[in-house]
């Protein structure tokens, strides 16, 4: 059972690993939302996020035999940078078993601090059943990264610390993958306050948990697709679902791209990486229809590799009209180039690209091609380029970037 007696037992015993997470006002999502929001900066934690907590928590209840066994684990990277930790803590062995396709900073990270990585399988499924043979084979001591009530616990000290600093909390938003830290957060912020309103947040292309809810068991999803692949899940766990079932009050999905622009906006105006699984809470606080309320958004890791950020990056600012690019058909005499790029001068525009194709009609006086990959300071500015462009006599038109 998740009881009050043993969330205060966690609380106490993760103090020895955690870092102090201050909630952090944001003016910038509050002013755009009619709310006051608050984040619970679980990527500022030493392993770059909560997983930590469940893991040294379940640690900690181990017997001696347990731990001199070895212990392992099947984690997209979070779970297995927290066991990793907790373990060498404790001096004990740990095997991670990591997806293919886990991004490349959290396979090292996890190396570093000791634990032996096998990457197998493209999702965390896979990676689950293959550290299960394992553990049979080896006589390793298995901890699931969500599926397990010490974990669970251990995970739902965020929620103490949060009604803690903020005692009138109204909403707090929680990441769902698999639905360990949900569970935790949610029984103990209903056994604190039953009249704080937890809602999960789950990738749309991986909701799992929104499926089996809907469906009043658990359920397992046939695939799943979404850039937050700390929450690509697609089975929840048996032994949460119930506490789940009782205590979440709904769940929101979010897409994509709604995770790309959360990432631009929580770079801009917090300087805070955030990984996409822990932007999930950011995404979703425009889909909350409700007005001067207290919530806090847990952004839950920050483990996110620079070729990802990168890729997000420039998604973002493609997805907003900050980079665009333009087909120009001109001319090909002298003068032309430049009083294109004459005109986007006088625009404000900045040409960050030129691709020159005389090849595109095979007469060239009547026209080549002229793409332009420029900066602009969004739509409104991008279409002020654009008409100028236009009403210069010059036939074009707004292509797909290529960067």
């Amino acid at each position: 059972m998740l009881t009050l007696e043993k969330f205060e037992e966690a609380s106490e015993i993760v103090q020895r690993v955690i870092q102090k997470t201050k909630l952090v006002y944001s003016d910038y999502f509050s002013n755009q939302t009619g709310n006051k929001i608050y984040f619970k900066p679980e990527n500022m934690q030493l392993t770059g996020a909560y997983k930590l907590r469940g893991a040294y928590y379940k640690i900690s209840t181990l017997s001696e035999e347990e731990r001199e066994k070895g212990l392992i684990t099947a984690s997209a990277g979070n779970h297995a940078q927290g066991v990793a930790y907790a373990a060498k803590c404790y001096g004990a062995k740990a095997v991670i078993v990591m997806p293919t396709t886990t991004p490349l900073i959290k396979v090292e990270r996890t190396k570093n601090y000791g634990a032996e990585v096998v990457l197998y399988g493209d999702v965390y499924d896979e990676a689950c059943a293959r550290a299960l043979e394992l553990a049979e084979e080896n006589g390793y001591t298995f901890i699931h990264p969500f599926d397990d009530l010490a974990v669970a616990t251990g995970q739902g000290t965020i929620a103490m610390e949060i009604v803690q600093e903020l005692p009138l909390v109204d909403y707090i938003l929680v990441p769902i993958g698999g639905g360990g830290l949900a569970t935790g957060v949610s029984t103990l912020a209903k056994l604190l306050n039953p009249h704080i309103k937890v809602i999960g947040v789950e990738p749309a292309g991986a909701n799992c948990m929104q499926v089996s809810l809907r469906e009043g068991k658990v359920t397992t999803l046939p695939h799943v697709n979404t850039i937050a692949d700390g929450t690509a899940v697609q089975t929840p766990g048996e032994k949460i679902f119930p506490y789940i079932q009782e205590n979440i009050d709904d769940i929101i999905t979010v897409e994509d791209d709604e995770l790309i622009a959360a990432f631009l906006d929580m770079v801009e105006n917090h300087k805070m990486i955030v990984e996409n699984s822990g932007l999930l809470t950011v995404a979703a606080l425009k889909h909350l229809d409700v007005k001067n309320k207290k919530i806090v958004s847990i952004l839950s890791g920050g483990n996110m590799d620079v070729i990802t950020m990168s890729s997000v990056v420039q998604h973002g600012l493609i997805q907003r009209d900050r980079i665009f690019t333009v087909s120009v058909l001109l001319p090909d005499r002298a003068g032309e180039l430049v009083r294109v790029a004459t005109i986007i001068a006088n625009h404000q525009g900045n040409i960050i690209k030129l691709d020159h194709n005389q090849f595109v009609s095979t007469n060239r006086n009547a026209a080549v091609e002229l793409k332009i990959t420029m900066e602009a300071f969004g739509t409104e500015h991008k279409m002020q380029i654009v008409n100028a462009i236009r009403e210069a006599g010059y036939k074009m038109k707004i292509v797909v970037p290529n960067l």
